[in-house]
């Protein structure tokens, strides 16, 4: 079941399956106070069935179910913990847990399986296998005569109705049914090296822990296990098949097409294993450098630099930003060091706030901490970050916080600069503000509970008077804002009236120009030195990082030469490809097929959010790519209720991108400054609305700003 509102169906369906295999009726039905339950009550009325619904608040009453839950989840952690897989298989983990109780014997029922006594006959038990351990499935379709026979997977459960085991695929992350294995019950291909019951100590610079789980992805993780050898081996080496004999370990060898990052001696802050994606590289001789992927608005914090992995030997890879990591900072070690040291460094110093009583009418507001991994534009991993987060979700309005706006830079505003610069042979600079929300001031009175696991003895009754803006409140990025731009217009810098997030400065013949985005900035000129005086100015005020010259900016990739400026977004729309697992598809020459008219014809979409946040995605790729953005406007008109056909023209547009991903954006340095548009539009083009669809595009000179 993938939502409550199925509860309906399932149950009545059900009601038939028990009487069509048992000839058998139920007679009672006994249930929480939910509402897929009680609107069935009239169904429970036509077929005689006693419905009985507890007290609110009183779970007790109902303690058959309860208990038989919490049994289920005992054995499926159990199953979950000897083979050491990620949570995203809880699901089989649970099934596995139900197939195994229903044939063990309960002195409940006189020491007889349930089994037994539903079906009159003993369980069978030849067929029962350790739970995910390494199983060999047959390749039915090997793609060459010396390809290998047999796959490597992972036992992850039983079938019903079929006579076949469930198998994941530690290739291609794909789950498949198979009757011909070979299992290996003592290998555990997501277990470290020592496995122990603090999980999170097996990973340090010589063990290798499970790969994680992208928010992104459509598939499950792969875990640390090679799929074929990457190179014959002599019998003596000691990446000889031999050592298979031993739980997974470096002795295993890697992929050619997975290349792990190796592990970082600093674990991220965190009680679980060090989580990094795998990252796939492809082959691309004209490749050029990929852009980091977006960063979000609050994804600067204090950090602690790592050593860098082993460098990838191919041009490229494909390697998205896993979502951030939630742990909980009660555990001593790492964790608690990086978030001492966040302390210390960034908000002591900074005097975000002050240890006080709570006044009376006055309510508290929770935080967190929240670390992330922070990669190169290669994939590789630099450094760990941790970030003291508040939950303002629990902020009332008109209390703790008034107005919550506050702007960002325009794309326009920075292709129009990149046209300027091109055109008079500028040079772009790029900074990053460290901690930029903790430098906001506050208007409002606000107390937060003291941070988790730096609560000191004897401060017990103590809360914190924020007297700074802090990530996670409605009002941080505001605040920030307002600081930047007081601090910037008094170095002589003027507010763009089109572009809030614009600031210009002329003396005489110099003239400067900043753009900021949340915490990156951008800068050029023709003049350096006034260029070096406003970054010192910033590095007075602010603390800065000074990244040189641009080339990595809101994920895109800026490349600079004599002849003008080049962006893409190669790396962002290779991970969009990935994502929707279309690596292996066949290119298309165009974006949408010619005089396609998408309706609301076909079936709707059991997933609507997988549709979409890949026409989100695809709406930031029109940055650098407008190709695709007719396509995209009109996929974008049925996110309310997406169907198969629009998630099919959705999947068209990404194989268009396979084609050219590094294609993108070019402004020359032979331009003029004419402004030219060209506006197009067609009659009544979309069958539901009988609306036209306008287009229009805006050059100054040669370069395309809008």
């Amino acid at each position: 079941m993938r939502h409550k509102d199925e509860t309906q169906s399932i149950l009545k369906r059900f009601f038939s399956y028990v009487f069509t295999q048992f000839e058998s009726h139920i007679k009672t039905v006994r249930s929480d106070n939910g509402g897929e339950f009680i609107s069935l009550r009239s169904f429970f009325q036509d077929n005689g069935v006693l419905f009985q619904h507890y007290c609110v608040y009183t779970p007790q009453q109902n303690g058959v179910v309860e208990r038989k839950h919490r049994h289920i989840l005992q054995v499926a952690r159990a199953l979950k913990f000897q083979a050491q897989l990620p949570t995203q298989f809880w699901e089989e983990c649970a099934l596995t847990a139900v197939h195994i109780i229903n044939r063990l014997p309960s002195p409940v029922l006189s020491f007889k399986t349930p089994f037994e006594l539903l079906y009159s006959k003993p369980p069978n038990f030849s067929h029962l296998r350790v739970f995910g351990c390494l199983a060999y499935a047959t390749n039915v379709h090997p793609s060459h005569k010396f390809d290998c026979r047999s796959i490597p997977t992972i036992f992850i459960g039983y079938l019903i109705g079929q006579k076949a085991y469930k198998l994941f695929d530690l290739s291609t992350k794909k789950v498949f049914t198979s009757r011909d294995v070979k299992f290996l019950e003592h290998i555990f291909p997501y277990a470290s090296v020592k496995p122990t019951s603090d999980f999170s100590k097996n990973i340090g610079p010589n063990n290798v822990g499970p790969i994680p789980f992208v928010a992104q992805d459509l598939s499950y993780p792969s875990p640390s296990f090679p799929t074929r050898p990457a190179t014959p081996t002599p019998p003596d080496s000691p990446h000889s098949p031999k050592s298979l004999n031993s739980p997974l370990s470096p002795n295993f060898q890697s992929t050619p097409d997975l290349l792990l990052d190796s592990p970082s001696p600093l674990p991220p802050p965190n009680s679980d294993p060090i989580d990094l994606p795998t990252t796939l590289v492809t082959h691309d001789p004209s490749s050029i450098p990929i852009p980091a992927s977006p960063s979000s608005p609050s994804s600067v914090s204090s950090s602690i630099p790592v050593p860098s992995p082993q460098s990838p030997t191919l041009p490229y890879e494909i390697n998205p930003q896993p979502a951030p990591l939630r742990r909980s900072s009660r555990h001593t070690g790492p964790p608690a060091k990086l978030s001492d040291y966040v302390y210390s460094q960034a908000l002591r110093a900074n005097g975000t706030w002050s240890l006080t009583t709570l006044p009376p009418g006055k309510t508290l507001i929770g935080c967190r901490w929240v670390y992330k991994v922070k990669r190169r534009s290669d994939g590789s991993v630099e450094r760990y970050k941790a970030r003291l987060v508040a939950k303002g979700f629990t902020q009332l309005e008109g209390v703790d916080y008034q107005d919550t706006f506050s702007p960002t830079a325009k794309i326009i505003s920075v292709r129009c600069l990149l046209a300027l610069a091109a055109a008079r042979g500028w040079s772009l600079h790029q900074m990053d503000v460290n901690n930029a929300f903790l430098h906001g001031d506050l208007s409002e009175e606000i107390y937060m509970s003291p941070l988790p696991g730096l609560r000191r003895q004897g401060e017990e009754h103590l809360v914190c008077r924020l007297h700074k803006s802090l990530y996670g409140l409605k009002q941080a990025s505001r605040q920030w804002f307002a600081k930047f731009t007081e601090a910037i217009c008094s170095a002589g810098y003027i507010q763009s009236r089109a572009d809030y997030s614009l600031f210009t400065r002329t003396k005489g013949k110099s003239f400067t120009a900043l753009l900021i985005y949340v915490d990156d900035i951008l800068i050029t000129g023709n003049d350096s030195i006034s260029i070096a005086e406003t970054k010192t100015f910033l590095h007075s005020h602010f603390h800065l990082k000074d990244l040189g010259k641009l080339k990595y900016f809101l994920g895109i990739e800026f490349s600079a030469s004599k002849n003008g400026i080049f962006i893409s977004q190669r790396k962002y729309a290779l991970e969009i490809i990935k994502d929707a697992g279309l690596l292996g598809a066949a290119p298309i020459n165009t974006p949408m097929e010619r005089g396609l008219k998408l309706s609301d014809n076909s079936d709707l979409l059991k997933e609507p959010g997988q549709y979409r946040r890949l026409v989100g995605r695809l709406i930031y790729l029109t940055v650098s790519r407008p190709d695709i953005t007719y396509a995209i406007h009109v996929l974008s008109r049925f996110m309310h209720q997406p169907r198969r056909l629009h998630m099919d023209a959705a999947l068209r547009v990404v194989r268009y991108l396979k084609s050219a991903p590094g294609q993108g954006l070019f402004f020359p340095s032979n331009s003029d400054f004419r402004l030219r548009a060209y506006c197009d539009s067609d009659w009544a083009g979309c069958p539901l609305t009988r609306r036209s669809t306008s287009g229009y595009c805006v050059f100054l000179g040669s370069s395309l700003i809008s």
